[in-house]
């Protein structure tokens, strides 16, 4: 579109706007666009952080520490205070003053949905995949010269950045199913991953969560597109939902998967994917019309979540041959599957270690099989999975299924819980998950002697994952240093 795009005027409530925990991964994005239409961005959060540094470089004040005395860093009040609900506690002094002083308080993706009005709107659901298929997107898009705006879970790696104001019509964003709000989203485009049992910390049942997406597709227009993994009977569910509401529904996935569905075209279609030492050859077609990549991401969930971005790019109107050779640029997202080194020389020579932020069983699954995949097409070495569970609730209603998905690896570290903005519950451990692993495991309790027991089971050019929503993720240099 025109360069005057990057112009749009701010809506009146953004003008100054103070943001409490402004360093996460999907706050920090939404600080950066509204930096860049202009707005006053002032924020706190509980540490320094690269986050906190670059959104400094680019304008916005920010304090290290949650006080009352933050909303006063702008020009004048704040025009409202932005949180993440299931991250900030009611008592935050900040959240306190707001409501004391009658300062609109929204959530952020309150917030990206109003930083969205206006444009053609790509939204990406599902209960996993959402990052990567959201980063693929906007790599593949912008390959077809559209430049989109774009707001990112995670740190695209080739970019080093999480979101962008363009200066085109599209805006592509993940929609967040963990407390309902992606139903406060426009979109014209709606792509979904999947759909399995989570969350269940707030919606309480299962037939709650995905009642959801249903919903969700709901919200899409007359002309709007709704693209669903043939591949994933819950996502395929919410494909027939739609279609019988009258909403345009493009399948993608292996025919053998479609054929399930056959009310729901196969517009998209994975033909072939082959495992490489880089990652894999994928070939597809689209609409009949057939395109090649090459991914630089080990495993065949990841060949079908960039058949879902190719889609989400040919319902904008961009052509498929840019799009598919964006994809082959793509290098990635921070903690899917990122590499961070591997041991030169000693002992356990070889030894390459890799991030992940998986925290769901079926997440689990996924990253261990493209692990295994990876050191069967290099012919040596074994998998060791280094895990931490992401929550109680999720602990204690998945233990039989995590222990399920790491015994794949051939050796397991499990940690504790992490419990992020839960209290503990009464024998609730990463120990409930450790014994019932089948291949070999450890539950280390502590923290700091994770690296330690790592050492106990690695040998030379074994893979190393460290895999979780928390702090697990400090430890993959540890581990490396530690093999060192």
């Amino acid at each position: 579109m025109t360069a005057a795009n990057a112009h749009r005027p701010l809506d009146p409530r953004l003008e100054r706007v103070h943001m409490i925990g402004i360093g996460g991964s999907g706050m920090s994005g939404v600080a950066r666009i509204l930096l860049d239409r202009g707005a006053e961005v002032t924020g706190s959060d509980v540490k320094e952080s690269r986050a906190v540094i670059g959104l400094r470089a680019v304008g916005a004040k920010i304090n290290v520490g949650h006080a009352g005395e933050n909303l006063d860093l702008g020009s004048a009040a704040p025009t409202c205070v932005v949180v993440s609900f299931a991250a900030i506690p009611q008592d935050n002094p900040e959240l306190m003053r707001a409501h004391a002083e009658g300062i609109p308080v929204l959530r952020r993706s309150d917030v990206l949905a109003l930083l969205m009005a206006g444009y053609q709107q790509v939204l990406v659901a599902g209960t996993h995949g959402k990052t990567s298929t959201t980063s693929m997107t906007v790599a593949a898009i912008q390959s077809a010269r559209l430049d989109p705006s774009f707001a990112v879970g995670g740190l695209i790696s080739r970019a080093g950045v999480n979101a962008h104001h363009g200066s085109g019509n599209v805006f592509i964003a993940e929609a967040d199913e963990s407390d309902a709000s992606l139903l406060g989203y426009a979109p014209n485009v709606a792509v979904l991953t999947n759909v399995e049992p989570d969350h269940l910390d707030f919606f309480g049942t299962s037939e709650k969560y995905f009642a959801v997406f249903n919903e969700f597709a709901d919200l899409l227009p007359d002309d709007g597109v709704l693209i669903v993994c043939l591949e994933d009977a819950g996502a395929a569910s919410v494909g027939l939902y739609a279609q019988s509401k009258g909403t345009t529904v493009w399948g993608y996935g292996g025919a053998e998967a479609a054929a399930k569905f056959p009310e729901i075209p196969l517009v998209g279609e994975l033909h072939q994917w082959r495992a490489n030492k880089v990652g894999a050859e994928v070939d597809v077609t689209v609409n009949g019309q057939s395109a090649q990549f090459q991914l630089q991401q080990p495993g065949r969930h990841m060949a079908l979540n960039a058949l879902a971005a190719i889609l989400a790019g040919v319902a904008v109107d961009a052509d498929l041959n840019k799009l598919a050779a964006g994809l082959s640029d793509f290098t990635g997202v921070r903690r899917r599957f990122e590499y961070y080194g591997t041991v030169a020389n000693g002992n356990f020579a070889g030894v390459r270690v890799y991030d992940d932020y998986a925290h769901h069983p079926t997440e689990v699954q996924a990253v261990l099989n493209a692990a295994k995949e990876k050191v069967a097409q290099e012919g040596t070495g074994d998998v060791i999975a280094v895990f931490q569970p992401h929550l109680y609730s999720r602990t204690k209603a998945f233990a039989n299924e995590f222990a399920q998905a790491l015994s794949i690896a051939d050796s397991v570290v499990v940690l504790d819980v992490y419990g992020a903005r839960e209290e503990p519950m009464t024998g609730v451990t990463g120990e409930l998950i450790a014994q019932n692993v089948t291949k070999p495991c450890r539950y280390e309790p502590d923290f700091f002697q994770v690296p330690a027991r790592v050492r106990e089971v690695a040998h030379p050019h074994d893979v190393v994952l460290t895999i979780g929503a928390g702090t697990v993720t400090m430890l993959a240099g540890e581990i490396l240093d530690a093999l060192s």
